[in-house]
């Protein structure tokens, strides 16, 4: 069967399986990157070396905030140009994407390393942890490109109907990262720098396999140098989509200062390092997600282009039950064994530890929620309404939070700054379930008005 044409017809439930599953292990291999350098550097080299890698952390949401601009921008965009069968913009979407991509990278390697140690003291570093947020910042801003590039391109490799390359290429990087962090850090004695560099050195051999699938003949659409001259209208239909998660992206590292501006007040430099660790297990359950997202989208992009509305509400029906599944265990999880899950990432800092589990056990405490609303989230963007989708996501990760953690912290200390992020998830749920269902509504009816329009075609 046509890969595209499966889109709109195949079982929604099949689909959607077909579609998350490698989505699902792509994300929880891509979210390894990360767990892994925050294992090893933990044990390997400290806590307050731990500490000092978190402070890069907005660093990082920067780079992946510019690559899900034009990734996932363009993967929206070339999935409904797929849907109405014009394969051809598709293709032009690809080489905007990729210029974009490239473009972005090189804007960010060059501020960042211009003005890294200004970046970093406001980002939150101490005279303590200054010295290895610069080693291990330096090191990853000189490969955004590699990040970037792989990143944003994976998304549109998922986005033509090819879920299980998009997963093979995401697990080549986390295994090699694998191997390669504890020979930089154990074997080479190189501390957060070799943490670094294996994160670089795996993601090279990502990009180059990406590149390799888009020229050597393997994809559906193809990279060529004509569709790279950058197109006003292709960017702007880019741009607009891919605002939604690099709005997101971009709270995210907003968000990130000021919880560590707070952190650094009433916990020090080991409560930077204990929410890096709660940031860590809540991305890595919140990666299955995210994965049925991606999975989701081109089937909600594809037959929302095809008008086929029933099938665009089951699929985000069966996407929200999945996700709200996944939260839930989650959230029974590190209500049951938060000391044992802090403690994977340090075993000999009791007070990290102490402190860590704490505030897991607080971020997380409405967690079930949250699966449903950022579903909703992602079917706005799916279905191209960037602007309702990027106010739903800076619902939950800025206009609520930020307030919440001003507020609450001088009150109830420490425990205020764990506070705010359920007390978040709570309102923002309710305001997107409120939108998501009167949107539904409205689908409903156009959905009438096309049948009524093809039974009165038949007739005639």
């Amino acid at each position: 069967m046509n890969k595209t044409n499966e889109l709109g017809t195949e079982n929604i439930g099949k689909l959607l399986l077909k579609f998350s599953i490698p989505s699902v292990i792509g994300m929880v291999v891509n979210m390894l990157y990360n767990i892994v350098d925050r294992i090893f550097v933990g044990r390997g080299v400290g806590s307050i070396a731990l500490s000092g890698v978190a402070v890069t952390f907005p660093i990082v949401n920067v780079i992946m905030g510019f690559a899900m601009l034009a990734g996932i921008g363009a993967a929206a965009v070339i999935s409904i140009k797929l849907g109405q069968h014009k394969k051809e913009e598709a293709e032009k979407v690809l080489g905007n994407a990729f210029t974009l991509l490239v473009i972005f990278s090189l804007c960010i390697t060059i501020f960042g390393i211009t003005f890294l140690d200004p970046i970093l003291k406001i980002l939150g570093a101490s005279n303590e942890t200054l010295p290895y947020a610069r080693d291990f910042s330096f090191i990853i801003l000189l490969g955004v490109i590699l990040q970037s590039v792989s990143m944003g391109l994976n998304n549109i490799i998922r986005a033509e109907g090819n879920p299980k390359t998009a997963m093979l290429t995401m697990l080549i990087g986390a295994v090699l990262n694998f191997i390669a962090n504890p020979i930089f850090i154990f074997v080479l004695h190189l501390g957060v720098k070799g943490s670094a560099l294996a994160t670089i050195i795996s993601q090279s051999v990502t990009v180059i396999w990406t590149l390799q699938y888009f020229i050597g003949g393997k994809s559906l659409l193809k990279l060529t140098k004509k569709n790279m001259k950058l197109d006003k209208i292709v960017v702007k239909e880019i741009t607009s989509i891919g605002m939604s998660p690099f709005a997101m992206q971009m709270a995210a590292s907003l968000v990130t200062i000021t919880f560590n501006k707070s952190l650094a007040i009433y916990g020090g430099d080991i409560a930077i390092g204990a929410f890096s660790l709660i940031t860590s297990v809540t991305m890595l359950i919140l990666m299955p997600i995210f994965g049925i997202n991606q999975g989701a989208q081109p089937i909600i992009g594809y037959n929302y282009g095809a008008k086929q509305y029933d099938r665009v509400k089951k699929t985000v029906f069966y996407a929200s039950v999945a996700a709200t599944v996944i939260t839930t265990l989650g959230f029974i999880m590190v209500q049951l064994f938060p000391v044992q899950i802090i403690s994977i990432f340090n075993t000999s800092d009791k007070n990290l530890i102490s402190m860590g589990a704490r505030g897991l056990r607080i971020d997380l405490l409405f967690f079930p929620i949250v699966g449903s609303s950022i579903v909703c989230t992602n079917y706005f963007q799916a279905i191209a309404k960037a602007k309702l989708s990027t106010i739903l996501s800076l619902l939950r990760q800025v206009i609520m939070i930020i307030p919440l953690l001003i507020i609450l912290p001088p009150f109830f200390k420490l425990d205020g700054v764990w506070m705010a992020q359920p007390i978040a998830d709570v309102l923002s749920t309710a305001i997107t379930l409120i939108l998501v269902v009167k949107q539904m509504k409205t689908l409903g009816h156009s959905e009438k008005i096309t049948e009524n329009r093809a039974v009165s075609d038949a007739i005639r």
